[in-house]
């Protein structure tokens, strides 16, 4: 499974319809509008690098608002699930 984050640019007033256009694409999981130097960051979960290039090159540049896009890929996924196990040695608490 290939992830990437993909940030987003749209012109004035574009986030909602960009947004939604954005979630009818096959591999784009989640879709954000944040603050900040980026209007939309969208997460994209593919099968292959090649459905990344198809997804970013061909699909989000036919979306009308998009500006410009910087797309990051992931190379290893950390959640709290993730990280209670790595510190998880086995001590118990003791009883009082």
């Amino acid at each position: 499974m290939v992830t990437a984050i993909i940030l987003i640019n749209v012109s004035q007033g574009r986030v909602p319809e960009v947004a939604e256009a954005l979630i009818r694409l096959p591999g784009v999981a989640e879709a954000y509008s944040v603050a900040g130097s980026y209007d939309i960051v969208a997460i994209a979960r593919v099968r292959q690098h090649e459905e990344l290039a198809d997804l970013v090159a061909a699909h989000l540049r036919n979306i009308p608002g998009i500006t410009a896009t910087n797309t990051l890929i992931a190379f290893r996924s950390y959640s709290q699930r993730d990280l209670a196990a790595m510190w998880d040695i086995g001590f118990e608490e003791p009883l009082e």
